[in-house]
């Protein structure tokens, strides 16, 4: 699917969607960035709560498309340039890891 979905999704907030187009094959639930760097796939949807710009370098590295930050999680100015300027879509939401990551799931299964 592409990162276009997650636009159109009521419990996802767009702060920066600078690929809409960008495909998603997979999500990775960690905040644990060193864990996010050794097994995300490529084309792949973090789902985390590490809202800085760390978080975009990591997703930068792994080829991911799209970070989902959940709790509602306030994100730093520098983590939406960082993201805009890299290519990654942003997307805020208020659903916990356990649910973004069962909401991400089901979108894959009726999008691929």
């Amino acid at each position: 699917m592409n990162v276009r979905i997650l636009e159109t999704d009521a419990k996802f907030r767009v702060i920066c969607n600078s690929a809409p187009e960008s495909e998603i094959k997979a999500g990775y639930t960690s905040d644990l960035l060193s864990d996010v760097l050794a097994n995300a796939e490529d084309e792949s949807a973090l789902i985390t709560i590490q809202a800085h710009k760390n978080s975009v370098a990591v997703a930068t590295i792994t080829g991911t498309t799209a970070i989902l930050i959940c709790n509602d999680r306030p994100i730093p100015d520098d983590m939406i340039a960082a993201a805009q300027e890299s290519g990654v879509a942003l997307f805020l939401t208020s659903m916990n890891q356990f649910e973004t990551s069962i909401h991400l799931g089901k979108l894959l299964e009726v999008h691929q």
